[in-house]
């Protein structure tokens, strides 16, 4: 019955696919509206079939249904529910069958968004490109990754179970699934890019359409990874979070170019620039989820986080190629409407720094690809021979391409559009600069050595001052417009909180979580320490600093495992136990580390060999610094990303050329505020509206605006009185 159900979705979920290419393409094609509306409905078709297909493969894993080759191979009667569970994504099968219901989460959502401009031939190509993205994915699960086959001869008493690795930490029901919801996400944008370039209207604003989603996909990733991170150190022994494996690089690509394209389409939507290097970007975000699907799951790479081997290889690469073809080809085939009216004026400007940032973001993605597809070309090339790159590579090119991206990090949001001056600079980076400087003195003096991890800890200083003044300003601009409304001092101040959301203000809380993010890598990876302690029971050792109390064992039993664990004191504190437990019948071992994490510093404890009765035991101990602030950078990420989301002022049209636009409005005439800071006066546009209440310095940097979101905010004060644009017009609240 599972069978014939899963086998029923999987068939309607491509079929409505097929039919809904169809009838857009015949809509399109001889300009019927109705069918274009018509077109709608195959998307919640699909998600339908998908949906019937989990229920049908989760009643499958929940139940044993050992009928089911798929369950037979990665699910017992001894496994537990929670890993019964996340079975469906423990292997290739089911992580297609995971990716086509996501994908017709999206287009349902898509087309229920759009619902009001269905007949929109923009909106309707876009719609047939999910729904082609959908038909492939769907037809995987058809063939040669069908979730749904029946085991031949007897049907087994009992399955092998899920890979040990997989059940043995909850983060595998979250971690998955979060990077698949990013990596799918990024096909709406990629969509909405083929649809634009088949129309012909590149002049549209389809990137704001689809910023948001963008931004979900690119915070849902976000979590994915640092989920990731979270679940190796937690899981695999190893003491570490990051080891540039293939399956972590084939995540951390789309997430580098995707960060690019969310910078630089802000310069296309203000300045009317970068527009097929923002097309480019789109391209290859999504393109770079299909290359990471076949590097994951075709079996072409070895890898501790690869679960899977199968023959879909070759299809995924030709799908990959395929959607890389199609983007170029269309960027190639409409260069001539895609030439930006204008040009970057200074490189040092908001539009230089961007363009900066991208250069930077996309080297780090080709240092990345090279590293981990070389292996394989030299294999192909070499008659199977084998070679590795391993971590030494990668931190010898990316490191510093990372302290270059803290720094544009820092200078970014002081400067301006169009172009700044020593003395704009000047005023908004000394403070943030000198605290850079102040932290590098500090650690030297503690006895920090290290040109990389000193450069990271003053670079991320600077970086989070420079973003912790925007939001500052923001904040301040925001709580003075609600006191010049008239409101209460306490509703004022709780208006303030409208200065951290907005792209702009959400962003800065963003680069703070990515600072402290970095300076909790250098921290753990310049200053770790590796080590064992040899104890027999009641005895303690020392490491690093620290205190290890060998306490005693335990042996603890479940239904799916047995472990035996260590107990042990660190510093005369709580006890932790690291422990060697076997999964399944077959007695397969894994080892599971304990860690005592504090914010200054984490002691990793494992079981390197356990003896025969009275002998020392062999213990493995990591002391890494800051590991904790990963974590916490993470959070922050997220927040500031959701924050990002939230609507805030409505940005001003995109200036349709380079040059400064004269100004209509009356002069603004600078006064000071309490803390000797220039305001700007309310500008006053044609139609009488006031609007102002912004400080200078915020106005400026993008941090203050009249409701306090912080979008795009000209930069009318940093141009002579005859070349300043209205503050009022088009920047309405």
């Amino acid at each position: 019955m599972n069978g014939t159900l899963g086998h029923t979705g999987v068939l309607l979920g491509f079929a409505a696919a097929v039919v809904g290419i169809v009838v857009l393409a015949v809509g399109l094609a001889r300009g019927r509206s109705q069918s274009l509306r018509g077109g709608r409905i195959y998307a919640p078709l699909i998600l339908l079939g998908g949906v019937v297909a989990v229920v049908a493969m989760q009643r499958a894993l929940v139940t044993h249904d050992f009928s089911l080759t798929y369950v037979a191979d990665n699910n017992s009667r001894s496994t537990p529910l929670i890993y019964s569970i996340t079975g469906m994504w423990s292997a290739l099968a089911g992580s297609i069958l995971l990716w086509g219901v996501i994908l017709g989460g999206y287009a349902t959502a898509m087309v229920w968004r759009f619902r009001s401009r269905a007949d929109d031939q923009l909106v309707a190509w876009a719609t047939l490109v999910m729904y082609a993205v959908a038909a492939f994915f769907f037809a995987l699960m058809l063939g040669p990754a069908d979730p749904f086959t029946h085991v031949t001869g007897a049907v087994p008493l009992d399955g092998l179970g899920p890979n040990v690795l997989l059940q043995d930490n909850p983060l595998v029901l979250f971690h998955p699934p979060m990077l698949y919801l990013g990596l799918v996400g990024f096909t709406l944008p990629y969509s909405f890019a083929v649809a634009s370039l088949v129309t012909g209207r590149v002049d549209e604003d389809w990137q704001g359409e689809t910023r948001r989603w963008t931004l979900f996909a690119w915070t849902f990733l976000t979590v994915g990874i640092v989920l990731g991170a979270w679940w190796s150190y937690q899981v695999l022994g190893w003491g570490g979070f990051w080891a540039w494996d293939p399956v972590e690089n084939a995540s951390l690509l789309p997430w580098l170019v995707g960060t690019a394209y969310l910078h630089s389409v802000m310069v296309q939507q203000r300045r009317g620039l970068l527009r097929v290097w923002n097309l480019s970007l789109v391209i290859a975000t999504f393109s770079l989820t299909i290359l990471g699907t076949f590097l994951t799951r075709s079996g072409v790479i070895q890898s501790v986080h690869s679960f899977s081997t199968s023959a879909i290889g070759p299809l995924l690469l030709g799908f990959f190629g395929l959607v890389l073809a199609v983007g170029v080809g269309l960027i190639a085939w409409r260069g001539d409407r895609l030439r930006s009216p204008g040009g970057i004026d200074s490189p040092v400007s908001r539009e230089g720094a961007f363009l900066a940032n991208n250069l930077l973001f996309v080297l780090f993605t080709f240092v990345v690809l090279l590293g981990t597809v070389f292996p394989l070309l030299y294999e192909a090339l070499n008659s199977g021979s084998q070679v590795s790159v391993g971590a030494p590579y990668f931190n010898r090119l990316v490191i510093p391409l990372g302290l270059g991206l803290l720094f544009l990090m820092a200078v970014a949001p002081a400067l301006p559009w169009r172009k700044s001056s020593a003395e704009v600079m000047r005023h908004r980076l000394a403070v943030p600069a000198v605290l850079g400087v102040l932290v590098v003195v500090a650690c030297v003096l503690g006895g920090i050595t290290g040109i990389e991890p000193l450069l990271a800890f003053g670079l991320g200083a600077f970086a989070a001052a420079s973003a912790g003044r925007a939001l500052v300003l923001s904040v301040r601009a925001a709580w003075r417009t609600a006191t010049a409304a008239g409101q209460p001092p306490g509703r004022a101040a709780l208006a303030g909180w409208r200065g951290l959301v907005g792209r702009a203000n959400g962003g800065m809380i963003v680069h703070i979580g990515v600072v402290v993010i970095a300076v909790g890598l250098a921290g753990a990876t310049a200053f770790g320490h590796r080590g064992t302690v040899v104890l027999v029971q009641g005895r303690t050792g020392s490491f690093a600093g620290h205190t290890v109390e060998f306490v005693g064992t335990r042996t603890v039993r479940t239904p799916s495992h047995v472990s035996k664990q260590a107990l042990l004191r660190v510093d005369g504190g709580a006890l932790f136990t690291p422990a060697i437990s076997r999964f399944g019948t077959g007695g397969q071992a894994v080892g599971t580390p304990s860690v005592d994490s504090s914010l200054t510093a984490d002691v990793y404890l494992t079981i390197n060999s356990i003896p025969d009765k009275g002998g020392p035991w062999t213990f493995g101990v990591v002391v890494q610094p800051l590991v904790m602030w990963l974590w916490v950078g993470g959070g922050l990420v997220v927040v500031g990303s959701v924050l990002s989301a939230i609507p805030g002022r409505r940005r001003r049209p995109t200036d349709p050329v380079s040059a400064p636009v004269a100004g209509t409005a009356p002069a603004v005439d600078p006064t000071v505020d309490g803390d000797g800071d220039g305001a700007a006066v309310a500008g006053v546009p044609a139609g009488g509206a006031v609007v102002g209440g912004a400080g200078r310095e915020g106005a400026a940097s993008g941090g203050a605006t009249a409701d306090g979101a912080g979008e795009d905010r000209p930069d009318a004060e940093e141009r002579p009185p005859a070349e300043r644009e209205p503050v009022g017009a088009g920047d309405t609240p």
